[in-house]
């Protein structure tokens, strides 16, 4: 036991004994964990060399003092970025650690029996040295899943800027395809820009993983990241919302290139859809001319003014006008068919009609008047002044 002076001398043969067989037990180790351990082959002889040569020698100390180190003592936090970084699991590690100071056990057994060290001595030393690899096992697990973590928070700090550069258009050629080929892009593939906001209460971070799980069981690319609280990126083809109450505005299909355009076709997307109230994932296919209307708010203003609000000053019957002229254009400029609609004579409706060319001083004949007409309508659902409206992302930035 500590502080036995009898027991000193044999104790001090014990450990030169062992320390004069690290070496070879440790090349035995470095065979035994290759052998049986497969993410250990891609760790360099020279390194676990030294890792085997710390370990021992604490073992060593521990034998000697009796007494074990303070899980802080443990500097593991360099080997445990280097078995991240070299894509070796936890469990391997903890796995190849308890292997060794299971072999450093043994030998300690095997030459105190055998030097007739004293039985009490023994049954102590080992039970030290099983309390060092509960001890070093604990902080090797803390301090692997610390470096997880940072290397994760790493990985997507670097995915972000690499998509922040990719989607703003200030990457050279030679960046996009270095990068494309670490996150699994292909150069000669068209993909299209993205941008989408959770609605309600969806993590954005949630959305992200969402949107990138549908496109990996489509088995097609997708590269995303959280900005200011969008989920932004690329993918190859327009994910489905599914369950998630998201909007989302989709460029349209470009190279790595020039992706950055689709990104501000995106922006653009998503403004308009989330102008008119809209849910789900949408590209210029569905949201067509309304994209203009969003854009162009002095012009939605001018047609507001020559087609709409003159009948305001009728009331209640300036919204049934509107009403009727909207089913008009809405059901192909059959009247029969807006009155059936309206449960109401055809006569009413073409008085209706009537009586809006004479507030606006226009005729529903006109192709203009269709167009425009169809304008100022898109712009009142937006149910919001326009005024000097810019709206979010107009220049496709997050």
């Amino acid at each position: 036991m500590p502080g036995q002076p009898v027991a000193a001398v044999p104790l001090e043969r014990v450990i030169a004994a062992m320390a004069a067989q690290q070496g070879h037990l440790g090349g035995l180790l470095h065979a035994d964990l290759t052998g049986r351990i497969p993410s250990y082959r891609a760790v360099p002889r020279e390194l676990l060399d030294q890792i085997w040569h710390r370990h021992f020698q604490r073992a060593l100390a521990v034998v000697r003092e009796g007494t074990v180190p303070a899980p802080e003592d443990f500097g593991e936090a360099e080997v445990a970025r280097d078995r991240v970084a070299r894509g070796v699991p936890l469990a391997d590690g903890l796995r190849a650690f308890r292997r060794a100071l299971s072999a450093i056990r043994d030998l300690f057994i095997a030459e105190a029996t055998e030097r007739g060290l004293d039985p009490g001595l023994i049954v102590d030393r080992t039970t030290c040295l099983w309390e060092l690899a509960d001890v070093a096992s604990l902080r090797i697990a803390a301090v692997h899943r610390q470096a997880e973590i940072d290397s994760a928070l790493s990985d997507a700090r670097r995915r972000a800027e690499f998509l922040r550069g990719l989607l703003h258009g200030t990457l050279s050629a030679a960046e996009i395809h270095s990068a494309a080929a670490i996150y699994g892009l292909d150069p000669s593939r068209p993909y299209r820009a993205i941008r989408a906001v959770p609605n309600g209460g969806a993590a954005p971070d949630v959305l992200e993983r969402s949107l990138a799980a549908h496109g990996r069981r489509k088995g097609r690319a997708a590269l995303l990241t959280v900005v200011d609280g969008a989920v932004v990126g690329i993918v190859e083809t327009g994910p489905e919302a599914g369950d998630l109450d998201v909007t989302a505005g989709l460029g349209p299909p470009t190279d790595l290139a020039t992706v950055h355009r689709s990104f501000r076709a995106a922006g653009r997307m998503l403004e308009t859809a989330r102008a008119y109230g809209l849910r789900g994932v949408h590209d210029l296919s569905d949201l067509s001319w309304r994209v203009a209307v969003v854009a162009e708010p002095e012009l939605a203003e001018l047609l507001l003014d020559r087609y709409l609000r003159p009948l305001e000053a009728e009331g209640e019957f300036g919204a049934l006008i509107e009403e009727s002229v909207r089913e008009y254009l809405k059901r192909g400029r059959h009247v029969r068919e807006v009155a059936r609609s309206a449960h109401v004579h055809v006569n009413t409706v073409r008085y209706r009609l009537r009586r809006f060319e004479e507030l606006t001083g226009t005729s529903l004949d006109a192709p203009d008047t269709a167009v425009e007409l169809s304008w100022a309508l898109a712009a009142r659902e937006l149910g919001a002044p326009l005024r000097g409206s810019t709206g979010p992302g107009r220049d496709g930035t997050a």
